[in-house]
């Protein structure tokens, strides 16, 4: 049977665009856009530039209108899914590496709306163990977590013939691992094959010279969970994202290692990068469609609204050092969430 030119068997109409505009828009990765516009369609980014030129592109549409700026949402690189997710989005928070102790913690990140990587928790004490039950326990809670996100391996065994095993298994089937390194030397997650582009780390204190060497060497991203654990990683070597473990503000804790200077320095900038780019590589989730951590063509539609004014020279300063609670939404996968009022709420910088 004939069809109409243009209508094809079994497809469906693509989703309507959805215009965001703002008094500033921070892609990330390209230079602010004052006066700019995000035009999203489903999950996707389309486009990204002057508002004037994406309101024309699409006269019959009612722009969603917000305050301060547009930024990417921001990746929380260390969460713990016992410790309610659900106030992340508060903060402006769209994805996180959310650690799962059992397969009903594995869900509340989706739950949450968060997107992001869900690394299953293995605690298997000895290589007996391992091989009697633990890897059919945990290949099963694989195939069975029940979200429909990205699952990884948050191995921590002292046993190094099961870390070793986990490491093999991660790369078998293409699984991400993040690890906190309080319960495990670097160089001992080197021996066993762990470190590599396709892990993370989590560290609560400073690494020596050697450790960071190693890391840098490896390609291994390094999710910074305390102020005092940030010590030499701030020269831009490694590459730093920020967990809070609680499902506090990224963003706070970034502001935490600001120094005072000039609007536009280069460390504001790697800060601000570090709670979106920075976290979506720890992710393994910066680049190709639907990335996370910037904005731009094919990137997911996940991005936070802060009421903070700023312009293109002090975009990244005004977000790092006035942003902290003064989230108003997010949209995630396309869908807004409002947060708050942007009313500025107790996330104090330290003294």
């Amino acid at each position: 049977m004939p069809t109409r030119a243009g209508h094809g068997i079994g497809t469906r109409a693509l989703p309507q665009v959805v215009v965001h505009t703002a008094p500033l828009v921070l892609p990330v990765c390209e230079p602010p856009v004052v006066d700019g516009a995000v035009a999203v369609r489903g999950d996707r980014v389309i486009r990204i530039g002057p508002r004037r030129e994406i309101e024309a592109a699409h006269p019959d549409l009612t722009p969603v209108r917000w305050p301060g700026m547009i930024v990417p949402g921001l990746v929380d690189a260390h969460l713990r899914l016992d410790r309610a997710p659900a106030r992340s989005a508060v903060h402006g928070v769209t994805a996180v590496a959310g650690v799962a102790g059992d397969l009903d913690a594995a869900s509340s990140a989706a739950e949450a709306g968060l997107g992001g990587v869900t690394y299953l928790e293995t605690r298997c004490e000895d290589e007996a163990r391992w091989e009697r039950d633990g890897r059919d326990r945990l290949i099963t809670a694989i195939r069975e977590v029940g979200h429909p996100g990205v699952v990884g391996i948050a191995p921590h065994s002292p046993d190094p013939v099961v870390m070793e095993d986990l490491a093999i298994l991660s790369r078998t089937f293409g699984l991400r691992l993040h690890v906190e390194l309080g319960r495990h030397p670097a160089g001992f997650l080197d021996e066993v094959g762990a470190l590599g582009p396709g892990c993370h780390v989590a560290i609560s204190g400073p690494l020596d010279e050697a450790d960071r060497k190693l890391l840098r060497i490896r390609g291994t991203a390094v999710a910074i969970a305390s102020p005092f654990a940030a010590e030499g990683l701030l020269d831009g070597e490694v590459t730093i994202a920020f967990g809070t473990r609680t499902g506090g503000d990224p963003l706070a804790a970034a502001r935490a290692l600001a120094r005072d200077g000039s609007p536009g320095t280069a460390l504001d900038r790697l800060l601000v990068e570090a709670v979106t780019l920075g976290g979506a590589r720890a992710l393994g989730m910066a680049e190709g469609p639907g990335r996370l951590g910037s904005l731009g063509r094919d990137s997911r539609a996940d991005f936070a609204v802060f009421a903070v004014e700023a312009d293109e020279r002090t975009a990244y300063t005004a977000l790092l050092r006035e942003g902290p609670g003064r989230c108003v939404a997010t949209v995630v996968g396309g869908r807004s969430r409002r947060t708050g009022d942007g009313r500025k709420t107790e996330t104090r910088r330290p003294a």
